[in-house]
C-alpha cells in the first residue's frame, strides 16, 4: 500500500496534521521513524462532494477544478496519478498492449546501451594502459631518464623480442649455456659504442649488438605510433560516449511511458473492480500553494510592521484536492482513446506548509513507493554514465599542453594509474552536482519562532481555509448543486 499525500503531510508535521501523533510517538519512539501509512490525516479543514453521471465524462470535473485553482492564484502540481482497470475490460487489454510495446522497445535500447557501455569500459582500460606506457617515454626527457630506459627495455623484451622464440634474449639467457649474462648486459649497455667496452665474450657481444640496434630503432618509432593510437582511442571514446548519451535519451521516453501505463496493484480487494465488468478506477491528487507575502500583509494591516525586520521562512496556504473516479471506459467511435463517465468523489483539504516542510514533503514522496519507478528509470539510463563520468572527462578533456602534461605524469605511479588514480582534475559541473546530491543530507525542518507560529501560520491557516472552501463552493454553484453561502 502506498501512503497518500495527506498521510505524508501528516508525517512532515505530525503535531498539526496527524490525529494519532501521540500514539505513533509512543510506538516508534521518534516521529521521524513513523510509517506514513499508519498516520491518520488531520487537515485544517475538509470538504467533500460526489458527482455521479454515467452519461457525462469525468474529464470536465478534473479540469474545471484545476483551472479554478490556477485562476485563484495557486501554483498547482500533480502529486499522484494512478489507475486500475478490471481485467475483463477492453481498456485493460488495450493499455496492456501499449505497455508491452513500450517495454519491448525500451528493453531493446537498454540492450544497446549495455553493449556500448562495455565498449566504453574497454576503451577506458586501454587508454589507461597507453598512459602507463607513454609515461615512460615522457620520463626520457626528465631526470628519470635512466629508469625510463630500463622500463622500456624490459617492455621491449616482454612484448617485441619475445616473439623471436628460442633466439630471444630471455630464452637464450635462461636456456642456453654461455648467455647467462645477456639480460644484464642488454640492460646495462646504452648504445652500440658501449658494447665493445663491456667485458663479455664475442658470442654475447655479437648478439648484444643486434639487439641494441633493434631496440634503438623500436624506441625511435614506437612512441609516435603509440601516441597516434592513443589519440585515435580518445576519438573513439568520444564517439561511443555520444552514442551512449543518445541511446539514453531514446530510452527514457519509452521507459517512462511504460511506467505510466502500469496499473496500480489493488491486491484484488477493490470492490469497484469486478473482473467481468468494464470498469476503471482513477486516483489523482493536486496540491495548490499560495505564498504569504509578508510585505503585502503589513500594508493591509494584517501583520505588525515589526515583523518585516525579522528573518522568517516563507509560508504557503495549501489546497490539497484528492480525486477518486470510478468510471466506465467508452471508446470514442473508431479512435484508439477512451472517455470515462461515472462517479467522482472529490475531497478538498487545507494545510499550511513552510518552505522547509515543502522540501521535506518532496523528499518523503521521493523516498516512498511513489518515486521508486522514476528512480529506476533514471538509474538505468543515467547512473551508468555518472559513475564513469570522471574517467571519461579525464581523457576527453585532457590538456595537450606539454608542460602541464609533463608535470602531472612525472609524479604518476603506474600502480595508481591502474585504478584510475591520476592527478585529480576539476570535476565537471554535472559531476559536481551529482556528487553534491549524493552527499546531501536529509532536509531538516527548523523550529518556528514566535512570529512564524503565532502570526504568519495563523493567517496562512485562515487563508487556506477560505481558498479551499471557495474552490469547493464555486464548483457546487457552477454545477447547480446546493450552496449555503
Amino acid at each position: 500500500m502506498v501512503a497518500t499525500i495527506s498521510q505524508i503531510i501528516g508525517k512532515v508535521n505530525p503535531k498539526l496534521y496527524a490525529e494519532n501523533s501521540k500514539d505513533l510517538l509512543k510506538k516508534y519512539g521518534s516521529l521521524g521513524a513513523v510509517n506514513s501509512e499508519e498516520i491518520k490525516e488531520k487537515p485544517i479543514s475538509k470538504h467533500e462532494l460526489v458527482y455521479d453521471s454515467s452519461s457525462e465524462t469525468l474529464e470536465p470535473v478534473y479540469f474545471f477544478i484545476l483551472d479554478l485553482m490556477n485562476d485563484l492564484g495557486l501554483q498547482t502540481e500533480k502529486f499522484m496519478d494512478n489507475f486500475s482497470s478490471s481485467p475483463g475490460s477492453g481498456h485493460f487489454a488495450e493499455l496492456g498492449q501499449r505497455a508491452t510495446a513500450m517495454q519491448q522497445q525500451g528493453s531493446k535500447i537498454l540492450a544497446d546501451i549495455n553493449a556500448v557501455l562495455r565498449s566504453v569500459l574497454n576503451i577506458i582500460y586501454d587508454l589507461k594502459e597507453f598512459r602507463i606506457r607513454l609515461s615512460s617515454y615522457d620520463a626520457l626527457k626528465s631526470e628519470k631518464k635512466e629508469a625510463a630506459i630500463l622500463a622500456l627495455k624490459q617492455l621491449w623484451m616482454d612484448k617485441v623480442d619475445i616473439n623471436k622464440g628460442n633466439s630471444s634474449i630471455k630464452a637464450m639467457a635462461l636456456g642456453q649455456a654461455g648467455f647467462q649474462t645477456l639480460i644484464d648486459a642488454f640492460l646495462f649497455v646504452k648504445d652500440l659504442k658501449e658494447v665493445d667496452s663491456v667485458d663479455l665474450n664475442d658470442r654475447v657481444k655479437r648478439i648484444l649488438r643486434a639487439r641494441v640496434l633493434e631496440f634503438n630503432d623500436w624506441l625511435a618509432h614506437s612512441e609516435g605510433e603509440l601516441r597516434k593510437r592513443y589519440n585515435l582511442e580518445k576519438t573513439y571514446l568520444s564517439s561511443q560516449v555520444n552514442s551512449l548519451k543518445l541511446y539514453a535519451r531514446w530510452a527514457k521516453p519509452y521507459l517512462k511511458a511504460a511506467q505510466e501505463l502500469e496499473m496500480k496493484d489493488t491486491g484484488g480487494r477493490e470492490p469497484a473492480l469486478v473482473k467481468a465488468f468494464n470498469t476503471i478506477v482513477l486516483e489523482l491528487t493536486l496540491l495548490g500553494k499560495k505564498k504569504i507575502d509578508v510585505h503585502e500583509e503589513v500594508l493591509s494591516g494584517n501583520f505588525p510592521k515589526e515583523i518585516e525586520r525579522l528573518k522568517t521562512k516563507n509560508y504557503y496556504s495549501c489546497v490539497l484536492v484528492d480525486f477518486r473516479f470510478r468510471g466506465i471506459p467508452q471508446r470514442v467511435s473508431q479512435q484508439s482513446h477512451y472517455v470515462f463517465g461515472g462517479r467522482a468523489d472529490v475531497s478538498f483539504k487545507s494545510y499550511v506548509l513552510n518552505e522547509d516542510e515543502l522540501k521535506k514533503l518532496n523528499e518523503e514522496i521521493d523516498a516512498s513507493d511513489v518515486g521508486d519507478v522514476l528512480r529506476l528509470i533514471e538509474g538505468s539510463t543515467g547512473e551508468s554514465m555518472a559513475q564513469l563520468q570522471e574517467e571519461i572527462n579525464f581523457f576527453l578533456e585532457e590538456k595537450e599542453d606539454e608542460q602541464e602534461r609533463k608535470k602531472s605524469e612525472d609524479d604518476s605511479n603506474p600502480f595508481t594509474a591502474l585504478i584510475g588514480g591520476y592527478e585529480s582534475k576539476p570535476a565537471s559541473p554535472e559531476t559536481a552536482e551529482k556528487k553534491a546530491e549524493a552527499k546531501k543530507e536529509k532536509v531538516k525542518i527548523k523550529p518556528e519562532n514566535y512570529a512564524e507560529k503565532e502570526i504568519i501560520r495563523k493567517l496562512a491557516s485562515k487563508n487556506a481555509e477560505d481558498i479551499t472552501f471557495r474552490v469547493f463552493d464555486t464548483y457546487k454553484k457552477a454545477h447547480g448543486m446546493p450552496s449555503y453561502t
